[in-house]
């Protein structure tokens, strides 16, 4: 049995959606969630140098982050409850600049999403809690992180959010700015 996974496009070029190929049995599971020459052979060639792991309560949105310098892509999976995350393109030569994705990752469907240098992430925590697990092309940069505004009305983003309840953000994420204010990719 193949444990390549599955690759599916999305509506910003670029931004894939994973589904791995499982193994299960009476025992519980297993799956290969990053084999290097498994994904360059299906096209994605990159080099991880940092993973990350959050925690999060439910209601938290963390995001929209993205490195101006020092670019990250990112392979992204909860391992605990479930994020609606998403990526949107900040490349302006792009045909899909200021358009995003949202796609819900879980332990449960163990999906994940590889959201390439070019883009803000962020993710809303669904669950009564949920831990995520990143994988980085390129180390953090304080210097290079900036953010966007999770609400930004030019960016419509449909989060899945309680009727009448704001999210639990940090200072940081409530000082980000507007998509028309924010630094770009070319």
């Amino acid at each position: 049995m193949s444990l390549a996974p599955e690759l599916l496009t999305t509506s910003l070029s670029g931004v894939l959606r994973i589904r791995p190929r499982l193994i299960e049995d009476e025992r519980g599971f297993f799956f290969e969630s990053w084999n290097a020459r498994t994904f360059a052979e299906r096209g994605l060639e990159v080099e991880f140098v940092q993973d990350n792991h959050s925690r999060s309560t439910s209601g938290c949105l963390r995001g929209l982050h993205y490195q101006i310098d020092q670019a990250q892509g990112k392979l992204v999976r909860a391992i605990v409850g479930e994020v609606y995350d998403v990526a949107v393109d900040l490349r302006r030569s792009s045909q899909t600049f200021g358009n995003w994705v949202g796609v819900t990752l879980s332990a449960v469907n163990r999906e994940m999403l590889w959201v390439p240098p070019g883009f803000a992430h962020g993710f809303y925590v669904v669950s009564n809690e949920a831990e995520v697990l990143y994988k980085c092309t390129n180390f953090y940069s304080p210097a290079a992180e900036r953010t966007l505004i999770w609400n930004d009305p030019d960016l419509a983003i449909d989060w899945p959010l309680p009727p009448a309840r704001e999210p639990k953000v940090s200072a940081k994420d409530a000082a980000g700015v507007l998509l028309r204010d924010a630094e770009c990719f070319p």
